[in-house]
């Protein structure tokens, strides 16, 4: 039974182009092998991190939402903690089908208040 998860990794910053398409393919080629179903992969691009990983104070991020069971899951683990040029990931498994996460944008202007009105 295939069910939804969506994985999110992140990788070295100062990786370059042709590194990076190696490793996204290497992740694409995981799923279908394992017959998987590919749903979305997306890259946030570069960000700072909440604390320093293995020297680092960025990172790259990557979202991967996809189908598949538990042995696919456990096979995209193994090779995402093998790789050194991934420096963290996480697996979720969805309830149901959920909009995917939006690379954080900057807050919109809020409107201005009225002005409180002085007696």
């Amino acid at each position: 039974m295939k069910r939804m998860y969506e994985t999110i990794y992140i990788v070295q910053p100062e990786l370059a182009d042709d590194e990076l398409k190696g490793l996204t393919a290497k992740v694409q080629e995981i799923v279908t092998s394992m017959n998987g179903d590919l749903r979305k992969l997306d890259d946030w691009g570069l960000r700072k991190l909440s604390y320093p990983i293995e020297k680092f104070i960025r990172g790259r991020y990557f979202y991967l939402r996809f189908d598949g069971d538990a042995p696919l899951i456990a096979e995209l683990e193994r090779k995402l903690r093998l790789d050194d040029k991934v420096i963290r990931y996480q697996s979720v498994k969805l309830e149901k089908e959920a909009a995917a996460p939006v690379a954080a944008q900057p807050a919109p202007a809020e409107a201005e208040a009225p002005a409180a009105s002085e007696e």
